[in-house]
């Protein structure tokens, strides 16, 4: 009986330094990966993951001058997963990543295996997030003023915070909710006497942390 051919998963590289890509290239060489292609900035990128066949871009945030961030959302658009491999462990870099799409985030000063594993979970259909990353998250978290753990949102102050949580300004909120920008600032105060969080800084951090996680 004749075996059937393992699929190999083809993994776009994008990181301004030549040294990495090439220590990604030998991690990712074997039967199950092939490194379809790399770049080093944007425009590079773009010029040539299309014809690639990409299926996963490892993107790094600090692309000299660029932006990582900024590729996030247009890779997601093409179908195309994307695991950030960042030096940044911050939990602000980390959950914007996330926002913007991305699957999985693995700090650079993780094993290799860490990074080996958040691959092959991402190309299985799961997010990765590794322990580095994880621990600044769960940092931040405990450090955050402790909320009303009773608090039970109305249907209008979970439409608030859901847009809020997606990034959406006071006038993107009002206009979609068909309020006036009054009526929002006035549910924001309640919301957050109501949570008895420090302002709006506070609130904000709070729905995005509470809001429905989509994938791209």
């Amino acid at each position: 009986m004749q075996k059937t051919a393992k699929k190999v998963a083809h993994i776009f590289l994008i990181d301004d330094h030549p040294a990495v890509r090439d220590g990604l290239k030998l991690l990712f060489s074997g039967a199950s990966y092939l490194v379809c292609g790399e770049a080093e900035t944007s425009s590079e990128t773009f010029e040539r993951i299309g014809a690639s066949g990409a299926e996963l871009a490892v993107l790094d945030l600090s692309l000299g001058d660029e932006s990582g961030f900024e590729l996030i959302a247009e890779l997601c658009r093409l179908g195309i997963a994307v695991l950030v491999y960042s030096m940044h462990e911050d939990a602000d870099t980390i959950e914007k990543s996330f926002r913007l799409g991305a699957t999985g985030y693995v700090t650079k000063r993780e094993k290799s295996a860490v990074l080996r594993l958040a691959v092959s979970d991402i190309l299985a259909g799961r997010r990765y997030v590794s322990p580095r990353a994880v621990q600044s998250l769960t940092d931040r978290a405990l450090s955050s003023p402790q909320v009303n753990q009773k608090y039970l949102p109305s249907d209008r102050e979970r439409q608030i915070l859901s847009l809020l949580g997606r990034g959406e300004s006071n006038a993107d909120i009002a206009a979609a909710l068909a309020i006036s920008i009054r009526t929002v600032e006035t549910h924001f105060v309640r919301i957050i006497s109501k949570l008895k969080l420090d302002g709006m800084k506070e609130l904000r951090r709070y729905a995005i942390q509470n809001k429905p996680r989509n994938g791209c």
